[in-house]
């Protein structure tokens, strides 16, 4: 073979390949920010397709969708978002599967963090303010809830909470020392060097945390959409994941 020709077909092949590279725009949860961006360059390299991520609360991710945001691809932190989303035929059912699980921890600044041994201690006077997600709308915030709830320490505090857009808000807040403690995912706390894990929830304790994925229903590239769905849940992604702290889907 001639060296014109070879060209040639290397040309047209790399052609072919830039035809089927897409542009996906995954909406994902905040606390899976580090691991599917790590996912995202080895899935990249191997696929040509080009990742772009739109990281925050899951409740506004799903309002941004039902706006007719252009997403491909939709990460929840919980389930409920995504079933709003299949209430109003937003994601293609077929596609959805419970990706991971996580588990909630108490933080507080590793300098100068409150006195935190056991839950019971967020009712103490030297912890004025706590944060949490938004309790109503952000996934990590209703968990949280949910467990104090279940301990009998939401009436005792509420009044200390200080209400975050989103899990990541959460634990800048305990590293500013803006906020005495927080409750966010064990993953979060794992990533900083600036918070201590002052008391982590036992799994059997807290409340089920689910991390539900689907393609969008008018995603531009469904079956390229797919494709990555189906990549998260491979032994490679899956490896990522667990080097991140998070748990399989319960």
């Amino acid at each position: 073979m001639n060296l014109r020709r070879l060209a040639t077909l290397l040309l047209v092949a790399l052609f072919a390949a830039s035809l089927r590279a897409a542009d996906l725009n995954v909406f994902a949860a905040a606390s899976l920010s580090d691991a599917l961006k790590e996912i995202a360059k080895t899935y990249e390299l191997s696929s040509g397709d080009r990742i772009h991520f739109n990281l925050g609360a899951s409740s506004t991710l799903a309002r941004q969708i039902g706006q007719g945001a252009p997403a491909d691809v939709f990460i929840s932190a919980d389930d409920a978002k995504m079933d709003d989303l299949a209430t109003v035929d937003l994601i293609i059912a077929a596609t959805r599967c419970s990706l991971l699980s996580n588990t909630l921890v108490i933080v507080v600044n590793a300098d100068s963090g409150a006195a935190i041994t056991a839950p019971a201690d967020l009712a103490k006077p030297a912890v004025r303010r706590i944060a949490l997600g938004e309790p109503e709308t952000v996934p990590a915030g209703i968990y949280a809830k949910a467990y104090l709830r279940k301990t009998g320490l939401w009436e005792r505090i509420v009044d200390k909470v200080v209400p975050m857009d989103n899990v990541r808000a959460c634990l800048a807040a305990v590293e500013s020392g803006d906020a005495d403690a927080g409750i966010v995912y064990r993953t979060d706390a794992l990533i900083s060097r600036k918070v201590t894990i002052a008391w982590e929830i036992p799994v059997a304790d807290g409340p089920k945390i689910s991390y539900p994925v689907a393609v969008v229903n008018g995603s531009e590239h469904p079956e390229t959409a797919r494709r990555f769905v189906t990549y998260l849940e491979s032994p490679e992604a899956r490896a990522v994941f667990t080097r991140f702290g998070f748990l399989p889907a319960r």
